[in-house]
């Protein structure tokens, strides 16, 4: 028998747990698009509720109420209402908090008033049961007429009665609810009448929304003018509308609320998280806390990596050497041991700084800190023409600025949302942490301050603290720039603290170390290719020049030590001949003043199309040139200029890595910030303030250093 799909909305407040029950249904089954027309996130996953029956869950952005102000909320809002064209739901599926249920029950009561079918997933009754709530789940389920199951999608508890419920739903075990929450029609009998001549599918409340919001849902031009003279002929108020359902809804739920919740005294005592609250939003020791956090998470990077880090080098440098000594001397076995295995050398090596990274980010917000992070920076924010909602963009950007810049959609105001995304490639993401990486163990020493203060993971804050403060820095003086005039408000609801999820933690480490292997490992690898390519030939005339005079020397050399060294410098010459040595050596007058050299031009026109490129073509220019089984580290350890001197001192790397810190190093952010601005005048405005200041302040680092 052939397995049927059943498609289910998952809607809810934001903070009800409803990203966590997506998690829990659909475990690695996920997918992330954007819903179509808009850059709002789409995430998508399948779980299979029976033997012959997988749900599709389209996890829909969190909304307070039918009635949207933000783009994400739009998107909730169209599905909703059945007005999205393209995504089509059998089922909704609404999760609702029980420690705030009055909060939720509104959102709650009108979904249920459109007359579709509904099941109500209820979580965080272990915290209602902390402070002190208790439920009549069964009295609840029996006044709202549809199926209300507890679960706890953190602790797996309560998945398999909630997919049976789903399951009896698709039956039609329990159809729609027949009864409305309030007496929708009343308030405007006429009218919904009409209405629902017109589109005869709507409830009394759908077709009150019709009436209030046609405007935006995709109706022939016959069918709006028809609606609009209903509006005119029945003289129909929205806001008045509104006003009355809103009033409506909660005299209801307060009557709900007394028949089947107990509610403490809201006199008693301080829940653990108000406690905690105190000091980690202490206008003192709150911005301390913060400060040591950072400080762990960039520690933590270095401590737990290493070992990791230096087990894969050593594998792919005995893989290297094994391959030089058993493959024959041909075009080949070159491309496959200096093109391809370096490549993936340079790939792979980073991954278990990558998932760390992102472990530890998903800590922070799973345990609700991230929140306060926003809440904290808000007043700061305010200073330089942005608000609390700007942080968290900006914070995803330490992973990724792509996804950071579309998340900026949530900033209701104008100019303060164009200013995040202008901003937010300031912060280092993930990309950049293989160039830091390598930079900072070929000049900072490994030393330890007290026993625990690593010099490398300082140095690494350092350069996390600099691309925020230029960030807020260019912020000010963009927001005298930028004319445009609004009103905004910063509000936030923040989270209790709870417990980290640590299979939520490992999943998300696993599928981010599977985005980056797949998509900037593609990249790197296509790029290692091309440059093995590109600095393996040349002009013919230059080479077969080359080839002619070291066939000489080579004949004449009379020791092995001659032979090897006539062979070092065959591969250098070849290297500085080929057509990637003409290209680094034609921008080299531009970059000598930053103290780079040609090879590190390459890589500074190669990494443009991911920041991560710049290891890959290290890995690659030095393989080329050196053709040994070392390692990565040890080949730029060992790189010489012209005069002898080492390439990699510490005023070259700190030059090198404040540039990647500051320069626009990424194609992707630049295309995703057209799409967000619907404009290339702000994303050729952020390239070249960019480039400028990142050139500006490499420059000063190495004349300092």
């Amino acid at each position: 028998m052939a397995q049927q799909q059943l498609h289910i909305a998952l809607v809810g407040n934001p903070n009800s747990g409803k990203t966590s029950l997506f998690n829990a249904l659909t475990g690695l089954n996920q997918k992330v698009g954007n819903f179509p027309g808009v850059t709002v996130d789409k995430k998508t996953g399948n779980s299979q509720l029976s033997e012959h029956l997988v749900a599709n869950i389209i996890d829909l952005p969190g909304t307070y109420s039918l009635y949207p102000r933000r783009a994400d909320e739009w998107v909730a809002y169209k599905v909703m209402m059945d007005a999205d064209p393209e995504i089509k739901h059998d089922l909704t599926l609404l999760v609702a908090d029980a420690s705030n249920l009055k909060r939720n029950l509104l959102f709650c009561s009108q979904i249920l008033d459109l007359k579709r079918p509904v099941v109500v997933a209820l979580t965080m009754m272990d915290l209602a049961s902390k402070k002190g709530i208790e439920i009549d789940v069964a009295g609840l389920e029996r006044d709202l007429g549809v199926p209300v199951v507890t679960v706890n999608p953190r602790k797996n508890k309560g998945l398999t009665q909630l997919k049976k419920v789903l399951v009896q739903a698709a039956k039609q075990v329990n159809p729609a609810n027949s009864r409305d929450f309030i007496p929708n029609k009343e308030m405007a009998p006429q009218a919904v009448t009409q209405m629902q001549q017109l589109q005869p599918q709507l409830s009394d409340y759908g077709a009150i929304h019709y009436l209030i919001n046609h405007e935006n849902f995709p109706l022939n031009s016959q069918l709006q003018h028809s609606i609009e003279q209903i509006e005119i002929d029945n003289k129909f108020n929205p806001s008045k509308t509104q006003a009355d359902e809103i009033m409506q809804r909660y005299t209801r739920i307060k009557t709900i609320m007394q028949q089947n919740v107990v509610e403490p005294d809201p006199l008693q005592r301080k829940l653990f998280t108000e406690r905690l609250d105190n000091l980690l939003l202490h206008r003192v020791w709150g911005y301390l806390i913060l400060l040591a956090v950072l400080f762990l998470l960039f520690q933590s990077i270095f401590w737990l990596a290493q070992f990791p880090m230096d087990a894969i080098d050593w594998s792919f440098s005995q893989l290297t050497g094994w391959f030089n000594s058993h493959l024959p001397g041909v075009w080949w076995s070159n491309l496959l041991v200096n093109g391809l295995v370096a490549g993936v050398n340079g790939v792979l090596v980073f991954v278990p700084q990558i998932m760390i990274l992102f472990g530890l980010i998903t800590i922070l917000e799973d345990s609700g800190y991230m929140a306060r992070i926003s809440f904290l920076s808000d007043k700061l924010m305010r200073k330089v023409g942005l608000n609390g909602k700007s942080v968290m963009p900006m914070i995803s950007g330490f992973a990724c600025a792509v996804p950071a810049i579309m998340s900026a959609r949530n900033i209701e105001n104008k100019k303060e949302r164009l200013l995040t995304i202008l901003v937010t490639p300031l912060m280092s993401c993930s990309a950049r942490l293989p160039v830091y990486t390598i930079l900072i163990a070929l000049v900072v020493p490994n030393h330890y301050y007290f026993g625990f203060l690593s010099m490398q993971g300082l140095v690494m804050m350092g350069l996390y603290l600099l691309g925020t403060v230029m960030a807020l820095v260019v912020s000010y003086v963009l927001k005298f720039t930028i004319k445009l005039t609004e009103k905004s408000f910063f509000i936030l609801e923040l989270p209790v603290y709870r417990a980290p999820r640590w299979k939520n933690v490992g999943v998300t480490m696993i599928e981010k170390a599977r985005i980056f292997i797949t998509d900037a490992g593609r990249i790197i690898i296509v790029i290692s290719l091309l440059l093995w390519f590109l600095s393996s030939y040349g002009p013919s005339s230059k080479m077969d020049a080359l080839d002619a005079r070291y066939a000489v020397l080579q004949q004449k050399a009379t020791t092995e030590a001659q032979q090897a060294a006539y062979t070092r410098q065959y591969n250098s010459e070849k290297l500085q001949n080929s057509y990637a040595g003409i290209l680094g050596k034609s921008i080299e007058p531009v970059i000598t003043p930053l103290g780079f050299d040609w090879k590190i031009g390459i890589a500074l026109i190669t990494s443009f199309a991911a920041r991560e490129v710049f290891v890959g073509t290290m890995a690659t220019l030095y393989s080329v040139e050196e053709n040994d089984n070392s390692t990565l580290k040890e080949k730029m350890n060992g790189a010489l200029r012209e005069d002898g001197t080492k390439v990699y001192t510490l005023p070259t790397a700190m030059s090198l890595m404040v540039f990647y810190v500051l320069a626009m190093q990424c194609m992707s952010t630049l295309a995703v910030v057209k799409r967000e601005t619907r404009s290339w005048k702000w994303p050729t405005i952020q390239f070249i303030y960019m480039t400028a200041l990142a050139y500006l302040m490499s420059y000063i680092a190495y004349h300092i250093f």
